[in-house]
Formats: C-alpha cells, structure tokens, sequence
C-alpha cells in the first residue's frame, strides 16, 4: 500500500525571521551601510544629542555650545567628510533598500518583521527631518557659524508654528528609535551578539537608549519652549545680530 505524504506544512517557530546578508557587491554596500549607521552617523547624532540638551539650561548656555561646536578646527572638513557625506549614503541607500524591499507584516508576523519595517519608516522620517533641519538652520535666514548667539531663537522661530513642534517631537522619537535598533542590527550582523540569550540582553539595553535620548530631545524641547520667545533683528547691510 503506498503511503500518503502529509500535507501539513511545518510550524515556523516565533521569534526573529534572518537577516538577508545580500549579495554580491550588495552585501559590501548592505555593511558599510550597517557601518555608517554607528560611525560616524550614531556617535554625531550622540553629540547632538546632548549638545541640544544645552537648550534646557537657557539661552546662553547653548549658544555657548554652538560657538564651541563652530570653533572647532576644520569644522566645515569634518562635517562635509564625517557627517553629511555619510549621512546622505545611509539616508539615500536606505530608501534604495525600503524601496526594493517587501513589506510582509501582514503574513509573517514576526516581531524581528514588524521592527524591520518600523526600522524603515523611522528611517525615512529622521532623513526628512535632517534635510528640512539643515536647511532652516544653515541655509536661511540668520548665519548661525557667525552669529552662534542667535541659535535658540532660530530654533525658537521655528516652534512658532504648532505644527513644526509635532514634527520636531515626532522625529526626536524616530531617530531615537531608528538608532538604538540599528545599534541592536549591527551587532547582529556583523557577530557582536551570538545566541538569542545576547540578543535579548542586547534589546534591553537598546530600549533603554532609545528612551534616554528620548528623554534628552524632551528636556531640549521643553527648553525651547519654556524660555520666552525674542525674535531676531538682523542688519542685512553688517549682517549683525541682535536678540531683543
């Protein structure tokens, strides 16, 4: 009597689906940009972390910090070099991956698939918000390399509008995310972490980064906001600033 093959198909074990090393120059491309997440992107974006929690302790103490930030030796190198270069790799190629990848939450509910897919649209949202940041703050409007004084109330201007403070905390909680889990990837990927035990361990700790700089962008914000408003006065003819 011939037998009848089962047409059960196997349970798949919960937990997280594998990560996809890539291809060919695809994996070279897929590390460097796991790379560019940490360093030089991750440890900037530590720094600016806490340089804008200056904010919370006034006025003066964070224009202090953006003239210290400025007087750095070949700050213009360092920022073309070692943040926005990278910044714009990790951003574009990361929209490449989004873009070519399958979003499939629906029929793989994994946990490791709903934090790759939040790991995407984070993403997106932080490289939005560091475009439209860089541009307000260096490109209109008063030169703040020349006039570091005059930072907070920039910053200020822009929390005028109700709708740019839910974009600024939205972002704060992007990045903040985006970061921590990629710091969680990373290690994944590249063998720091070995064994679901590391991992889990490792998740705890990423949490609890993603909340303190949560809880750094807050404290900035709330010193924003706290402060009381002095729109700038600029001379267009000495290009000299004043806050009222």
């Amino acid at each position: 009597m011939a037998s009848t093959a089962s047409s059960v198909a196997p349970a798949i074990k919960p937990g997280v689906a594998p990560l996809r090393a890539g291809e060919g120059n695809s994996f070279l491309w897929r590390r460097l940009h796991s790379l560019s997440g940490i360093v030089p992107i991750g440890a900037f974006l530590l720094e600016h972390f806490i340089s804008n929690y200056e904010a919370f302790h006034g006025p003066e103490a964070y224009g202090k910090q953006v003239a210290f930030l400025n007087s750095l030796p070949f700050v213009l190198g360092l920022e073309i070099f070692f943040i926005w270069i990278p910044i714009l790799y990790h951003g574009l190629y990361g929209v490449w991956i989004w873009w070519r990848g399958d979003s499939n939450v629906g029929d793989y509910p994994w946990q490791g698939n709903w934090f790759y897919t939040s790991q995407r649209w984070t993403g997106i949202i932080a490289f939005i918000y560091i475009v439209q940041h860089t541009y307000y703050l260096r490109f209109t409007g008063v030169h703040l390399p020349s006039n570091p004084m005059a930072s907070f109330a920039k910053v200020q201007g822009e929390f005028q509008h109700p709708w740019m403070i839910a974009f600024y905390a939205i972002a704060i909680v992007a990045a903040s995310w985006h970061f921590a889990y990629g710091v969680w990837l990373f290690c994944a990927k590249w063998g720091i972490t070995t064994g679901e035990r590391a991992r889990r361990r490792l998740g705890y700790i990423c949490v609890l980064l993603a909340l303190g700089l949560i809880g750094l962008g807050a404290a900035s914000m709330y010193g924003f906001l706290s402060a009381p408003y002095h729109p700038l006065e600029s001379s267009t003819s000495e290009n000299i600033v004043m806050v009222k």
